[in-house]
């Protein structure tokens, strides 16, 4: 064999073999008489093997014609099966999205865009991981994920926040506030509609989040003056309220972490001008799955209240 085989002409070959006769398999396929024989003789030449020869009014297969024309049933049988299987991805009544998120994502967005998807399109399943953004970033980049959820800080940037992330389609999911989080009962807890003062702080113990929340908050404090002195780190929200809580410390959380969990000990107060942005990344525009999922994800943060 000398050249590919082409599918159109593999399926006159098989339409052949079923009706018997060149007449019958142009009416079954609604080709031209001429058109049939002209594919039949390519697919020979294609083959480099006689695969037919006249019978009566009729033709017959030779052994290679018989052997070619199952095979082609198969392969055929195998592309209409991959066509449906496309065609039901693209309707979204099949597939599979796989989703990386940081912790109070997965657990205040994430929840509700699921049970959206799902409701939407029972076809659909979701694959969840929980990872921080540059842990997020590289199971996308990998292929282990379909879309990674990740944040970045708005109007302080630092040169070792996150990733860049310019080569990755991205959908803004919501932004949200940074706030200052002290015990209730400091002198320093900001009232209520009162603007945080982070100067009056300065000789205040700080406890310190993720590599690029303590970054942020570095910078935020800086900018007003001073530089905190960091008493305690972790990536852990709800341990970071129940040490500010104690009086061990005070801290800045995003509002995520607030509406996913929040001490009733402590106070807080959203910095002017402070916010996260938290985004969805893809490589390249998303398959119908995860574009299905990444609507619901939009959907689930216009719902947030802070």
């Amino acid at each position: 064999m000398t050249a590919e085989l082409d599918l159109t002409r593999l399926r006159v070959l098989a339409a052949v073999a079923r009706t018997g006769s060149v007449t019958a398999a142009a009416k079954e396929l609604h080709y031209a008489q001429p058109s049939v024989s002209h594919h039949l003789s390519r697919l020979e030449a294609d083959a480099g093997i006689p695969l037919l020869q006249r019978h009566g009014r009729g033709v017959r297969l030779t052994e290679a014609g018989r052997l070619l024309a199952n095979r082609a049933e198969e392969i055929l049988g195998r592309v209409e099966g991959a066509r449906r299987e496309l065609d039901a991805l693209a309707g979204l009544r099949a597939g599979r999205a796989r989703l990386a998120a940081f912790p109070s994502a997965l657990a205040t967005l994430v929840p509700d865009a699921v049970a959206g998807l799902v409701q939407e399109h029972p076809g659909l399943s979701v694959g969840l991981v929980e990872h921080e953004p540059p842990d997020a970033v590289a199971a996308l980049q990998s292929g282990a994920v379909d879309v990674a959820l990740v944040f970045e800080h708005i109007d302080v940037r630092h040169a070792r926040s996150m990733d860049d992330l310019s080569r990755f389609e991205s959908t803004t999911i919501l932004e949200e506030p940074v706030n200052l989080v002290t015990a209730a009962d400091l002198d320093a807890a900001p009232g209520p509609g009162v603007t945080p003062d982070l100067k009056a702080l300065d000789d205040a113990d700080w406890i310190a989040g993720c590599e690029r929340c303590r970054a942020d908050m570095v910078a935020r404090c800086a900018a007003v003056g001073f530089a905190p002195r960091i008493a305690f780190e972790t990536d852990d929200y709800v341990a970071v309220q129940a040490l500010v809580a104690a009086g061990a410390g005070v801290s800045l959380l995003p509002g995520l972490t607030l509406l996913a969990h929040r001490h009733p000990g402590i106070a807080t107060a959203p910095l002017p001008g402070a916010l996260r942005r938290v985004m969805a990344l893809t490589v390249g525009p998303p398959a119908p799955p995860a574009e299905a999922l990444i609507r619901q994800l939009v959907a689930a943060g216009a719902n947030v209240r802070m």
